[in-house]
């Protein structure tokens, strides 16, 4: 799908505010609110939408650490790999999960409330898998950026 100028900036406007009125996205675009609907709905229907979330602050929730992983597996076997990437969707503390080229084969980006659930989830991810070689463990001090919002170049 082609995106014009309109389009991008309401992926734009979206991404900064998806509780945006579609009459004031209308107004920020100089579209009418009809023309941002139809939109919407076809960047949605086409894929370029995936969905709307709300952003939650984990702290609120007494999600204190963020974690990031990297694994290494013992074998590339492709039912051996989709079965961790089908453990790794399942697990709602893992936040965002890259199959990567380099040192290790997997990065995840995980959420735990403390130490000893972290502890908990390298049992049941890592240590009762039979794939997995080795993990290391970052832990982040603070979070300086975090998000999914992708640039229109608009």
């Amino acid at each position: 799908m082609a995106l014009d100028h309109f389009d991008k900036a309401l992926l734009d406007a979206v991404q900064r505010d998806a509780s945006t009125s579609q009459l004031d996205l209308g107004a920020q675009v100089n579209l009418s609110s009809a023309a941002v609907n139809r939109r919407l709905k076809k960047m949605t229907s086409d894929g370029v939408i995936r969905g709307t979330q709300v952003q939650v602050d984990p702290t609120m929730l007494g999600y204190t650490l963020t974690v990031i992983t990297e694994v290494e597996v013992e074998n590339e076997r492709l039912d051996l790999l989709d079965a961790m990437k089908k453990t790794f969707l399942a697990c709602p503390q893992v936040q965002q999960c890259y199959y990567v080229a380099g040192e290790c084969d997997f990065v995840l980006i995980m959420l735990v409330k403390h130490m000893e659930q972290y502890t908990q989830l390298t049992r049941e991810l890592f240590f009762e898998s039979n794939n997995v070689k080795r993990f290391k463990t970052l832990v982040s001090m603070s979070t300086v950026k975090s998000g999914l919002f992708v640039p229109t170049d608009n």
